[in-house]
């Protein structure tokens, strides 16, 4: 008997041993990102004996079987889609924040209201040249600020382009890092012994992808994870030890695409759903749509100006002259050199008359063409687009905090739990020492019988 409590309380202390050194590991990395809590498992020993005295069980102690990790494979999916969303929500919200601080505080709803109110104060004496002058200013303020705008738009959509490039080069570097832990794990032959850190590394890699870019994982039976970009053939972007890459590709107008080269070498055109590379996506394609939208307001103006122009005469009594050259709003330069040269007179009036019938039709035109209503909407669109998604945004954050928070209740470490856990393994030990006392001091009396 003795003998049997000796065996018995040492196999006790090495399981408390080994719980206890799993404890520390928990509580030295509780601050290290992507681990996840371990715990010692363990078995009973014994084995039938018909010669006991005290039942057809013998009792061998314990046995410590492996270290598990503290995870659920669908709390890890989950917090993969979830931040998969959100990311690509704030991604896209930061975008379209950048585009529209761009085009409102470049100043242009100033500007177009401004010269509109130059045009009308040279109503009163369209011959002044003091009021003439403001007139020519205004128009070369506002035709400057069509070129902020534009210019500080297209700042915009190249870093979102950058940015968007960049991703794709860190999913191709998780792509291979992916593979290489793949080859780790699967070497390995007993999926039940990989080592936690490895397989900790790989969620890791694959939580940094999911705000890449929307991923499907599917665990293999030796814990090694395939990865997919979308469904069905020509998308899988990792494959065991085989890494796929993906490319991105920007077109004439600004706009974006994703090819894949996948783990087979075939090619398929990717459309990201879900992390920064959609939301990037996205916020380009707004970004491209809001230049064309400038360039509307732009050419509006100038077509509206330049045609008043032509219907009337100068001051010298020449007929008007184009006021705006340009293609758009990035080119919109104000082509008048002198304010003689604006035609606020009607057809057929001489030098220097005070006719200004073809100034008020001028302003008529701009009024009947609501050029700085267009860009009131063009400017409340853009704002418009904004707050709804922060809405959305706001939402999607709330899904995928609450995802990681029901993950760390489950994979987290809790430094009191783990104190709490650290007496109770000590006083586990510490009885299993007092077991050997026991058994010790019960052998010794044996002997002396």
């Amino acid at each position: 008997m003795s003998a049997n409590m000796i065996s018995i309380a040492s196999s006790g202390l090495r399981a408390a041993r080994a719980a206890l050194d799993v404890t520390s590991q928990n509580i030295a990395n509780a601050g290290t990102e992507g681990y996840v809590r371990r715990s010692v498992a363990q078995n009973e020993l014994s084995a039938s004996n018909l010669h006991s005295s005290y039942g057809e069980i013998s009792q061998l102690g314990v046995r410590v079987t492996g270290i598990t990790r503290n995870v659920s494979g669908f709390d890890q999916a989950e917090v993969r889609r979830t931040t998969s969303d959100a990311t690509r929500a704030n991604t896209l919200v930061d975008g379209l924040t950048q585009l529209s601080d761009t085009a409102d505080n470049s100043g242009v709803f100033a500007a177009i209201t401004n010269f509109q109110s130059a045009l009308s104060q040279m109503t009163a004496s369209p011959a002044n040249s003091s009021l003439r002058a403001n007139v020519v200013e205004a128009a070369r303020t506002m035709a400057q600020s069509f070129n902020a705008a534009s210019n500080g738009l297209q700042s915009v959509v190249t870093g979102m382009q950058s940015e968007a490039a960049s991703g794709v080069k860190d999913l191709g570097d998780l792509a291979t890092n992916l593979a290489q832990v793949n080859i780790r794990i699967s070497a390995d032959t007993d999926p039940a012994s990989n080592s936690a850190g490895l397989l900790d590394e790989r969620d890791t890699i694959l939580q940094k992808m999911a705000a890449i870019t929307n991923i499907n994982t599917t665990i293999n039976a030796d814990n090694t994870v395939t990865v997919q970009l979308g469904t069905g053939a020509g998308t899988t972007l990792v494959d065991h030890a085989t890494a796929g890459s993906l490319t991105m590709a920007t077109a004439a107008d600004g706009n974006v695409s994703f090819t894949l080269a996948d783990t087979t070498g075939a090619s398929t055109a990717i459309t990201p759903t879900g992390g920064s590379l959609a939301g990037q996506q996205q916020a380009i394609a707004s970004g491209v749509t809001a230049l064309s939208g400038l360039d509307s307001v732009a050419t509006a103006m100038m077509n509206t100006i330049n045609t008043a122009q032509g219907n009337g005469v100068d001051l010298t009594g020449a007929t008007g002259a184009a006021m705006f050259t340009g293609n758009g709003a990035a080119d919109m330069t104000m082509a008048l050199t002198n304010p003689n040269q604006l035609a606020a007179a009607s057809a057929g009036s001489t030098a220097s008359s005070q006719n200004g019938s073809n100034l008020s039709a001028m302003i008529g035109s701009l009024n009947s063409a609501n050029v700085s209503g267009q860009m009131n909407d063009y400017l409340f669109g853009l704002s418009s687009a904004v707050a709804g998604n922060t809405t959305m945004r706001d939402a999607l954050d709330t899904i995928a905090t609450n995802a990681k928070t029901s993950l760390a209740a489950a994979s987290g470490v809790d430094l009191d739990t783990e104190a709490a856990n650290l007496v109770r393994y000590q006083q586990a030990y510490q009885a299993s020492s007092k077991v050997i006392q026991v058994a010790s001091t019960l052998f010794d009396q044996l002997l002396n019988l």
